[in-house]
């Protein structure tokens, strides 16, 4: 059976748009096998990261922290940490009271030089012996050491405390700049005999002064 020309072309472009259509498709085929491996290639080396650390390091050291007190105008600041502490000295005689005798003495506290922190002060106070309950007192803080009958002040404690009053008042101390002692409270402590007072009856009465450190944080 014979076939005409334009048949035979037909049949000759058909194989070749075949051929071309089929070189095209491998083409893609390798374009997108070469596209995956290049995608590959990326993941890879994203696997691999620049690595850098920081280090912080803190040294502590404690501070120091000492309460003295003074007790005599040129006696200076010393320690005296265990009771009885400072023997007062009263401005009128304290072993011949009378009912309604008023006696006074002169206190002070501050940091000393080392003292590397503020601090709170609270002060308490003990009596004993048969006229301790017979006894009440005051306390005024003042501009300047010294403590009599013409002393005025700040009331601490108010008059007719009992001498076994517990925490009965608080106040603050600073520490001092550049190893510097700190600036002192002035105190004067003014003790009242009572009416009850017993006739040749002793008694003591012991004032803590207790400091407390203050934080940083406050």
């Amino acid at each position: 059976m014979s076939t005409s020309t334009s048949e035979h072309a037909t049949a000759e472009q058909a194989t070749g748009q075949a051929t071309e259509h089929a070189t095209r498709r491998r083409g893609i085929v390798r374009a997108v096998l070469a596209g995956g491996l290049v995608l590959g290639v990326g993941a890879a080396v994203t696997l691999a990261a620049w690595n850098d650390s920081e280090f912080a390091t803190g040294t502590f050291g404690a501070g120091s922290f000492n309460l003295e007190g003074q007790e005599t105008a040129g006696g200076g600041f010393t320690d005296h940490e265990t009771a009885p502490g400072a023997a007062l000295t009263f401005v009128v005689e304290p072993l011949n009271l009378a009912p309604a005798d008023v006696v006074y003495a002169p206190f002070a506290v501050r940091l000393d030089a080392a003292t590397t922190t503020d601090a709170v002060v609270t002060l308490s106070s003990v009596g004993a012996g048969a006229n301790a309950a017979n006894l009440t007192y005051e306390i005024l803080t003042t501009g300047a050491f010294g403590c009599d009958a013409a002393t005025t002040g700040d009331v601490l404690v108010p008059a007719g405390t009992a001498t076994t009053a517990a925490d009965a008042a608080t106040f603050d101390l600073t520490q001092g700049a550049a190893a510097a002692a700190g600036d002192p409270v002035n105190l004067c402590l003014i003790v009242t005999a009572g009416g009850g007072l017993v006739e040749g009856a002793a008694a003591t009465v012991t004032w803590e002064f207790a400091a407390e450190s203050v934080s940083d944080n406050d």
